[in-house]
């Protein structure tokens, strides 16, 4: 690896840490902004002397700026805060995230599977009428709300056709079993490999096909754009001109000299995507009952359990940084032009 390559990626590295700072902070003073979450959240059940001396028990009647530092301070030790029944939020992160990273893993391979295939085909297709409905669906695809959608999928296959199962990430009886498995992940397709019965496995996926469509429909439509305007372009260049002049055919071409070279703008947008992703999740695991790491935001949200809000979304800022990071690599190796 060069020199050259190592400092882009070092200048990157470094990039996370005020990155993640600045959103992490402007969460904290947001939540300020709506008020004590303690009043917030147990305003009207509490007398106030109680509430007056959990306030000061989570030492919110402090300054600002020493509740400031003692948060930023306890994120650097990987303290994310405690939610108000006194459970960790690094618990609660690592009970629901799985469930969160399963679903964005499923929505990407959707994303990925729809997109670039039908962004190829368009770009090859140039303004016909397959090129014109592909379009169409892209434009759709990224417009329509994640939740309509999946209120749609709902209705049209698991209500009207009775296809796939309505809501959750798996049956009742599946899930209580899967909670005896060793080693535990909270990743369920995993949990039902580790259990050894391809019953519960063949109901997991059945579980996640709503859900994986509805939330990875919404990059679908973006890879697609973007790999046909690119192919477009790169089918354009001088080097694609010298292909054609050595004799080959118009299918190799597009495969083993353009394609490669349209695909690097979809992976540089990848980690935005990711979070709107993430974004998408909340609608999508609220739609779908998928109890992940979205879903218990919105709980919390309803509690009025601002200190775990600030958690999560601080959690969220952390994933979105290092997932950039790994994009600006994966681009770095691809295409050498960006480290200058």
């Amino acid at each position: 690896m060069s020199g050259q390559l190592l400092r882009y990626l070092g200048i990157r590295l470094l990039l996370i840490i005020p990155t993640t700072w600045i959103l992490v902070t402007v969460v904290f003073f947001l939540m300020r902004v709506v008020g004590d979450p303690i009043t917030a959240a147990l305003g009207g059940r509490l007398p106030p002397d109680q509430i007056a001396a959990r306030k000061h028990a989570a030492g919110l009647d402090r300054p600002i700026l020493s509740q400031y530092w003692d948060y930023i301070s306890g994120l650097a030790r990987g303290d994310f805060g405690r939610s108000q029944d006194n459970r960790a939020i690094t618990d609660v992160i690592a009970t629901y995230g799985a469930a969160t990273l399963e679903l964005v893993v499923w929505a990407l391979i959707v994303a990925f599977a729809v997109g670039i295939p039908l962004g190829r085909y368009a770009a090859t297709r140039r303004d016909t009428a397959p090129d014109v409905g592909l379009r169409l669906f892209a434009i759709l695809a990224y417009a329509a709300p994640v939740f309509f959608v999946g209120l749609l999928l709902k209705l049209v296959f698991a209500v009207k056709l009775g296809w796939l199962p309505v809501a959750g990430r798996a049956s009742t009886s599946v899930e209580l079993d899967l909670q005896n498995v060793s080693p535990k992940t909270n990743i369920l397709v995993v949990d039902a490999l580790l259990y050894g019965d391809m019953g519960y496995l063949e109901d997991v996926l059945k579980h996640a096909v709503l859900p994986a469509i509805a939330l990875g429909l919404l990059t679908a439509g973006v890879f697609l754009r973007l790999v046909r305007i690119n192919l477009i372009q790169t089918l354009r260049s001088d080097f694609v001109d010298a292909a054609r002049a050595r004799g080959l055919s118009a299918r190799v071409v597009t495969r083993r000299h353009a394609f490669r070279n349209a695909l690097i703008p979809v992976v540089t947008v990848m980690g935005m995507y990711i979070a709107s992703m993430l974004g998408g999740a909340v609608l999508t695991e609220r739609t779908f009952e998928w109890k992940g790491l979205g879903y218990q935001l919105t709980e919390y949200l309803q509690a009025r359990d601002f200190i775990a809000v600030q958690g999560i979304v601080a959690f969220i800022a952390l994933v979105v940084a290092v997932m950039s990071f790994f994009v600006d690599v994966i681009v770095a190796l691809i295409d050498p032009r960006v480290r200058f």
